[in-house]
């Protein structure tokens, strides 16, 4: 064999072992994710199964989660982010951490007010992959229904004394409170939260299942809650959980106005993805029918995606199983109304 011929055929053989190498190295996803729920490890599962892409996480809180990547800036790994709520995405959009992308089926199935505003060349910095509702639970052996079934009842003084609630600053509130915002205006949103302060029945503290369960003791009367923590409850081997949802019950406000607050959990791409076609097949997955079967039926959020039909008995026996009304209004805007919200909350003593 000559010199020229064993030359041509170990470049070859160099030339395919680096080719499988790179192609190997783009089968992985680095993802970053504010998503505590250990039963989101099936999801991630069921994308390598699908895709051959291995999963690199990287697990913290919201706060953590962006604090990281501000740190890393353009040297970040990171490809995917998945965030939990809408004040934190209005957050992480205006810090610059998302890149946004085009995808038709994302724009397709999910809907227009639960992803961010389009930017200049119409891509989406992120999309809203779950909802949960914030509801109203009350003590079903002191109070109607009917005097609970509005946001607005909250600081009504029909209900004084009666209300439970998590600190005005947490994320859920300053969500709802940003919607409540963008359907009544400033002046009568800081009025209404005046209204709530006045209706406490003792100081915020804990998080939501504890106002639950306070209702359910009788510390309060009233609670504002997530819907999925009411579903796990309800969902619950516990007797202790079995007796608490026993004694209360849940209105989703405004049905004959401008519907209930939805908050979301979902993601986007990272401003610096190295592998972006493997964040927006993830994306992507994350919105199929079974990725948004598993978030119902595995932690009690409601499918973000159209035509997804609902499986799980917790959130059905919650409405009847019915449809309820929820806001159109976009969840972008919700968080952006977080910073006025915020200094509404100490003008009026909202912990």
């Amino acid at each position: 064999m000559s010199l020229r011929l064993k030359t041509l055929l170990l470049s070859c053989a160099l030339g395919a072992t680096l080719g499988a190498a790179h192609a190997q190295e783009d089968k992985v996803l680095n993802l970053y994710s504010a998503r505590h729920y250990a039963t989101d490890e099936a999801l991630y599962d069921g994308f390598t199964k699908t895709t051959g892409i291995k999963i690199n996480r990287v697990d913290s809180d919201d706060a953590g989660i962006m604090a990281r990547l501000k740190a890393e800036g353009a040297a970040s790994p990171a490809d995917v982010i998945l965030l939990v709520d809408a004040a934190r995405f209005y957050r992480g959009e205006t810090d610059g951490l998302f890149l946004p992308v085009r995808s038709k089926m994302l724009e397709e199935v999910i809907p227009a007010n639960l992803r961010a505003q389009p930017a200049a060349d119409g891509g989406i910095a992120w999309f809203g992959l779950s909802t949960r509702a914030r509801v109203i639970v009350y003590n079903k052996a002191k109070v109607k229904p009917e005097d609970v079934d509005t946001y607005e009842e909250l600081g009504d003084p029909k209900n004084r004394d009666k209300v439970c609630i998590r600190s005005g600053s947490h994320p859920y509130n300053l969500s709802l409170f940003g919607a409540v915002m963008e359907h009544m205006g400033p002046e009568k949103t800081q009025a209404w939260l005046k209204g709530i302060v006045d209706n406490m029945a003792r100081w915020p503290k804990g998080g939501d299942t504890d106002q639950i369960k306070a209702v359910a003791t009788g510390e309060c009367e009233i609670a504002v809650t997530n819907s999925y923590y009411l579903a796990r409850l309800m969902r619950s081997d516990k007797a202790d959980d079995k007796a608490v949802v026993q004694k209360v019950g849940v209105v989703f406000p405004n049905q004959d106005s401008w519907g209930t607050h939805l908050n979301i959990a979902g993601g986007g791409v990272a401003r610096h993805a190295k592998h972006k076609e493997n964040a927006v097949k993830f994306l992507e997955y994350l919105a199929s029918p079974e990725a948004q079967n598993y978030f119902a039926n595995a932690n009690n959020e409601w499918p973000a995606a159209k035509g997804v039909e609902l499986d799980n008995p917790a959130l059905k026996a919650m409405t009847g199983g019915k449809p309820f009304k929820s806001e159109t209004i976009p969840i972008s805007a919700v968080g952006a109304n977080t910073v006025k919200v915020q200094q509404m909350l100490d003008r009026v003593g909202f912990r």
